[in-house]
């Protein structure tokens, strides 16, 4: 199995910055990509940014320009720097990996525990 574990988020006014972090640990041969999604109040899951494993990057449209996804393979790490963030922002953030067990083959998918990011006006 692998583990996922956030830290970061909290509150902010709008205009400021936050960064979110999360590590991967467990049986792992190799992660393919490590990612942010967010969810807020009665909506569905979205896809914030991910980084696959070659370091190519790819972002909502909402948050071009002003978030900034980072990985380090090394540490099976993955951040998520946050600027210019606006009330739309506030939500659930939530770190996925997708990750080949050493016991192989398949890959599977992997959610962190969640963490609550809010922007005031």
């Amino acid at each position: 199995q692998v583990q996922l574990v956030q830290s970061g988020g909290g509150l902010v006014q709008a205009g400021g910055s936050l960064r979110l972090s999360c590590a991967a640990s467990g049986s792992i041969s190799r992660i393919n990509s490590m990612g942010w999604f967010r969810q807020a109040p009665g909506k569905q899951r979205e896809l914030v940014a991910r980084i696959t494993s070659g370091g190519s990057p790819n972002y909502a449209d909402s948050v071009k320009g002003r978030f900034t996804i980072s990985r380090d393979d090394a540490e099976n790490t993955v951040s998520l720097q946050m600027n210019s963030l606006n009330p739309d922002d506030t939500a659930v953030y939530y770190c996925n990996a997708r990750a080949v067990l050493i016991s192989g083959p398949h890959e599977y998918q992997y959610w962190g525990q969640g963490t609550q990011v809010t922007v005031s006006s």
